[in-house]
């Protein structure tokens, strides 16, 4: 699978779900491809830059947000910071 087969996979299950765990994500990834995945400094499996960049290209800012503090991906709320893709 390459970054770009993620993303899209990725981007499918967010429109599929409203929204998209990180770590149930990287979980995922592992068991299909290791390379799409790394180990940080915490020792937690995390999404490749590659996959998340190619992603971030397939989800628009307009559309959907990173939430920091629930650590995943959603569809954009009223209450989001207009045109800022990370949101606390």
């Amino acid at each position: 699978m390459t970054p770009a087969e993620a993303a899209e996979w990725m981007f499918g299950e967010l429109q599929r779900v409203g929204w998209l765990d990180q770590e149930a994500v990287a979980g995922e990834l592992l068991k299909r491809d290791k390379s799409l995945v790394y180990m940080n400094n915490n020792g937690n499996p995390a999404i490749d830059p590659k996959v998340l960049k190619a992603f971030n290209k397939l989800a628009p800012t307009s559309d959907y947000v990173w939430s920091r503090s629930e650590r995943h991906w959603r569809k954009r709320a009223k209450y989001d910071v207009p045109d800022k893709r990370m949101q606390d």
